[in-house]
């Protein structure tokens, strides 16, 4: 299959779902969860069969709880979300659930005020924003000596691109999923777009090196940068899908049997090690030969 003669359509496909992703997050926005908001967690398990939602909410009727929003888990239990108590109404609250019958057992519970979920949610994203700026000058300054056909800045810049595809994707998806399933964004979700970003800039490392000594190798004769960059791709290209069907094994395993507490996190990590595979192979390196081919008809 010829990867760089054929990049406009993988150009296409990955602006398709750019463009739904933007979409969904324009119109949709993003669920974010009490580490963002504030709030209160309580999961609950019935040692003797879980009573129906409207039974809890009307128990809990009295405490002035807000907005309760009630999840069901797999283990005859439930996870409730609702506005910050302190440690005297929560001890109410699970007495009250006691007292509806069924053997309520405490799993969790986090309370997290609105000042340090704010706090939380503009550290998320300036550690994302920091780990994006020194993942472009570790690129650059790896790729320093590489000046022909293309400036080793254009590497971090390329390599930046990609790694926002595979941070907007798993976001995109997580746009939707909060509209229709309990899917909330919170710092587990940041921490799973932190490892994509590395697993995605180790697999675009990995090609860029290749590339890079079939120049040195090439030095003066080389001919076409697409024909190299495409053999180089090629070389690649079976150890990438390896070791991101390796991960994705050991992913699914988690996915399936890890609980719901790590249920999205994993799903998260699933969508963006699929994307950085992809990005590393079908976008970063043509996209090279795309921004040289670009600079040699503007000269021209």
């Amino acid at each position: 299959m010829a990867i760089i003669p054929n990049r406009k359509i993988f150009y296409i496909f990955s602006g398709t779902l750019l463009l739904a992703s933007i979409i969904s997050l324009l119109v949709f926005g993003l669920k974010t969860g009490i580490d963002f908001t504030g709030g209160s967690l309580l999961e609950v398990e019935y040692s003797e069969g879980r009573v129906p939602p409207d039974e809890i909410r009307g128990t809990l009727e009295g405490f002035g709880l807000g907005n309760i929003v009630i999840q069901e888990t797999e283990n005859e239990g439930f996870i409730l979300r609702f506005k910050e108590v302190d440690e005297d109404t929560h001890q109410k609250i699970l007495s009250a659930l006691r007292g509806g019958g069924g053997g309520v057992f405490e799993k969790r519970f986090v309370a997290i005020g609105p000042t340090i979920g704010r706090e939380l949610k503009e550290r998320s994203l300036w550690a994302i924003f920091v780990v994006l700026f020194l993942i472009v000058l570790y690129i650059a300054w790896a790729f320093r000596r590489v000046s022909k056909p293309v400036s080793s800045w254009k590497y971090g810049v390329v390599a930046l691109i990609a790694l926002f595809h595979d941070v907007l994707i798993p976001v995109g998806l997580f746009s939707i999923l909060g509209r229709f399933v309990p899917a909330e964004v919170d710092t587990l979700f940041v921490t799973a777009l932190l490892t994509i970003l590395g697993f995605s800039v180790h697999d675009t490392i990995v090609v860029f090196d290749r590339i890079r000594e079939n120049l040195k190798k090439a030095g003066s004769r080389i001919e076409s940068f697409g024909e190299l960059v495409e053999g180089s791709v090629k070389e690649t290209f079976v150890r990438s899908i390896n070791t991101s069907f390796t991960v994705l094994l050991s992913l699914s395993a988690v996915f399936l049997f890890g609980g719901e507490s790590v249920k999205y996190f994993t799903l998260a990590l699933i969508v963006g090690v699929v994307a950085g595979t992809y990005s590393s192979i079908f976008i970063a390196s043509p996209l090279l030969v795309t921004w040289q081919e670009w600079e040699k008809d503007r000269k021209k």
